[in-house]
């Protein structure tokens, strides 16, 4: 089978910005007056800036007001909430919609009645990638953490990347080593800042071994929809491919040939074309047949073309190449999967010509993107004449594999257990198709867990059809077969009461779940202000 170079394939977002791009370096859009529709999600936010930065006149709506929508609006951006009329501002060329958006939204049909071109947010995301030198981050899990870790350490390099990525992080705008001051441990702690999910860098490459060519552009590429298609990297990483997303892609076979499909886009080895994929549990030999680009493994093991090394314990993480060590640094976050995550990004970034010490330091001040193992606070507490704290952690995890190892890593890391404390989840399931499709998986990765509780599955895209085969109590019934203590219980606010009267000195308390699962953490929070040391950077909504 002959692959398929960029230039070989139909790209028809390509074509719509074709006239506001040059080919010697990052697009510019002036001229153009570009239409959001959902403006205030993190990817539509920084794609929105990212236009507004390279010239383009840029205005959105939304549904809720939201505090990205006044820092928009700070920056010139005209914002309505009024979506159900189907009004756009006069002169608008260009509509742009986030992946949440249907073609019956009455301002897709507005567009779609004066002539406009309407592009979804990875469309658009792709092509922006037009006149940039593109690095995707891919695979089933770990995107948004991998590609805020790079971005961060492209822009300690002085590589000035842009960066778009599916979450926010308080470092993505300046880099780690700007962002911290040195303490008493030597790692340095964060300084106040917003938490963003997206930078705008230079035209071109200022410094390295790609000095002057198009301006570095890092994105996070989700696979769901097939959304990662719309793009035209020259490097990328699949850090793992997984049965996920069921409900568009219906079987595995078909998450890998999409997987494939993703990787084809790399240009040729000749016109330096480079793929990353794990070692392990990527599906590197269906995914990788017969690509043109050259292909580099990464993992723990010693057969890998890049291997990482992590001690738990220490936090000690390594990559090497060819049995020689390209970099040693020390992990703030706890996990093995986030040692891999941090050793992809150290790869690409060598690929993009950063110095390995400076992105070594990058890594080791890195503290994690927001609702990803993030401490919220710690809340004191007297029980039974026992006096402790108990910690609070919010986090993003939706998948089998995610709640394992992120349960995995926390127990590893805080040992709730030597303080006479347990482990206590709660987990809200991320739509019906995909607790339906993974429940037996599902009901295998709290093994870690000592209390899972249970709210409603978060109905987000499946049919009502969907919503009546499964429901939460299913899986609870499916974890107690298997031992675990779980609960179902309906309400956030029925649960924020169960935790309260639950916790115990000592216990460490995760929130799970891409829905507004968030909301308990805050409540349970909420309850214990007096008494609870909040983190100065409390997590954005994504």
């Amino acid at each position: 089978m002959t692959t398929p170079t960029p230039a070989q394939h139909h790209d028809p977002s390509q074509q719509a910005l074709a006239d506001h791009s040059v080919p010697s370096g990052a697009p510019h859009f002036v001229g153009m007056h570009a239409f959001f529709i959902g403006i205030g999600g993190s990817g539509m936010s920084g794609l929105a800036q990212v236009f507004l930065a390279r010239g383009a006149r840029v205005s959105g709506s939304d549904r809720d007001e939201s505090d990205m929508l006044a820092e928009l609006r700070g920056k010139g951006i005209s914002i309505t909430l009024d979506q159900s009329s189907g009004w756009l501002p006069e002169g608008v060329t260009l509509v742009v919609a986030s992946a949440a958006i249907r073609p019956d939204h009455p301002q897709w049909m507005a567009a779609e009645q004066r002539g406009l071109r309407v592009m979804l947010y990875a469309e658009a995301l792709g092509a922006c990638m037009r006149g940039h030198t593109g690095i995707a981050v891919a695979g089933t899990h770990g995107k948004s953490s991998t590609t805020a870790m790079l971005g961060c350490a492209l822009t300690d390099a002085g590589l000035d990347p842009s960066v778009i990525v599916g979450a926010t992080s308080p470092q993505l705008a300046q880099g780690c080593i700007a962002g911290t001051h040195p303490t008493s441990d030597g790692l340095g702690s964060l300084l106040l800042r917003d938490s963003v999910g997206f930078r705008v860098g230079q035209a071109q490459v200022p410094t390295g071994t790609l000095h002057d060519q198009p301006g570095l552009l890092v994105v996070e590429a989700c696979e769901y929809n097939r959304s990662f298609h719309n793009f035209r990297p020259r490097f990328a990483a699949i850090a793992n491919v997984e049965s996920d997303h069921l409900d568009c892609y219906g079987t595995f076979d078909n998450v890998i040939a999409s997987f494939h499909e993703f990787a084809q886009s790399l240009p040729p080895a000749s016109e330096g074309g480079r793929l990353l994929i794990g070692h392990d549990g990527a599906q590197r030999t269906r995914v990788t047949a017969g690509l043109a680009c050259e292909v580099f493994t990464i993992g723990f093991s010693p057969e890998a073309d890049y291997v990482v090394t992590f001690d738990p314990t220490t936090r000690a993480c390594s990559l090497s190449h060819h049995r020689t060590t390209l970099a040693r640094w020390t992990a703030r976050i706890p996990g093995s999967h986030m040692a891999l995550n941090a050793g992809t990004a150290m790869t690409l970034a060598l690929w993009a010509g950063a110095d390995p010490l400076r992105v070594a330091r990058s890594l080791s001040l890195f503290a994690g993107v927001d609702r990803r193992m993030q401490l919220l606070g710690e809340v004191g507490l007297t029980r039974d004449n026992r006096t402790g704290s108990v910690r609070v952690f919010d986090d993003y995890g939706h998948h089998p594999t995610e709640v394992d190892v992120t349960l995995r890593a926390l127990r590893e890391a805080e040992r709730p257990e030597q303080r006479g404390g347990r482990l206590i989840c709660v987990f809200q399931p991320h739509q019906h198709s995909r607790t339906r499709h993974m429940l037996s998986e599902f009901a295998s990765s709290f093994q870690h867990a000592d209390i899972v509780l249970v709210p409603h599955i978060y109905f987000v895209r499946d049919s009502q059809e969907e919503r009546t085969l499964v429901t939460a109590g299913d899986l609870v019934e499916k974890l107690v077969e298997r031992g675990v203590d779980a609960t179902h219980l309906d309400s956030f606010d029925a649960i924020v009461e169960r935790l309260e009267q639950a916790v115990r000195p000592g216990d460490l308390v995760v929130v799970m779940g891409a829905g507004p699962v968030w909301q308990v953490a805050r409540g349970f929070l909420a309850l214990h202000a007096s008494t609870s040391k909040e983190k100065l950077l409390a997590p954005a909504s994504t």
